[in-house]
């Protein structure tokens, strides 16, 4: 998928000479985290965001340092601090030169953007002006969506067997003497874990197969140094019911 397939396109703007009241309301009243800033001929310059309006005096919640600490700051620092906090208009507190993506940027790159500059929302840009923006929430409505997409129609029982089998063995992390087996879209496994770990990764895979309605963890993890080994909790539990009913 690519940046304009999930992107919100009626985004809502402000201009650098907004009020700082003005745009804290509009994000409240559009229930937005962040507001791209834009020039009169529509240009983005900025972003403002949830964050921008953490350190407000309005609050009571700007830096009180001790003057020794201060001092260490920097008359400068002190200086930018001071505008952010009791500026009065967005460009005094706004992010400038915002991380930007074109339509065509994939989501695994957008999304890869967003982790190493630790930011919520990236503005879409066509030929030097803003045409959407995709933030965490669009990202998780793309999620949501492909329940309702068109159910696969080779998702029968032995296509996902082997879809299952396929991509496990090429896993590095493969179970040990593991089978498949499965029913009317419900999988079993069954095999030797000799990591932990590899057991979510597992389950992972087979839930991620078109058509499988259900997972039962029947993978043991046997430690190859000991040789304790660990039945699944699905199978204790089994184990215990069983016992209980006896």
């Amino acid at each position: 998928m690519r940046a304009h397939q999930i992107m919100s396109r009626n985004v809502i703007t402000v201009k650098a000479d907004t009020s700082i009241l003005e745009a804290a309301t509009m994000m409240v009243d559009h229930h937005i985290s962040g507001l791209p800033v834009v020039d009169a001929c529509g240009k983005l310059v900025g972003i403002v965001s949830e964050s921008d309006f953490l350190r407000r005096s309005e609050i009571g919640t700007q830096r009180h340092r001790p003057r020794w600490l201060q001092f260490l700051v920097g008359p400068g620092r002190a200086a930018d601090e001071f505008v952010h906090e009791r500026g009065r208009r967005v460009g005094a507190v706004m992010s400038i030169d915002p991380v930007t993506v074109t339509e065509d940027t994939p989501l695994q790159d957008l999304v890869g953007l967003m982790e190493k500059k630790q930011i919520k929302r990236v503005p879409v840009m066509r030929n030097g002006q803003l045409v959407g923006i995709v933030t965490r929430t669009d990202l998780l409505r793309a999620v949501a969506a492909i329940a309702h997409e068109i159910p696969d129609p080779t998702a029968d029982d032995q296509h996902i067997h082997d879809r299952i089998l396929r991509a496990l063995e090429a896993a590095d992390w493969c179970p040990l003497r593991l089978q498949v087996s499965v029913r009317h879209g419900v999988v079993h496994l069954q095999g030797i874990l000799t990591d932990e770990r590899a057991r979510q990764a597992a389950i992972v895979v087979a839930e991620n197969v078109s058509g499988v309605k259900e997972v039962h963890d029947h993978l043991c993890f046997v430690d190859t140094y000991s040789g304790f080994y660990l039945e699944s909790a699905e199978d204790e539990a089994a184990m215990a019911a069983k016992q209980t009913a006896e």
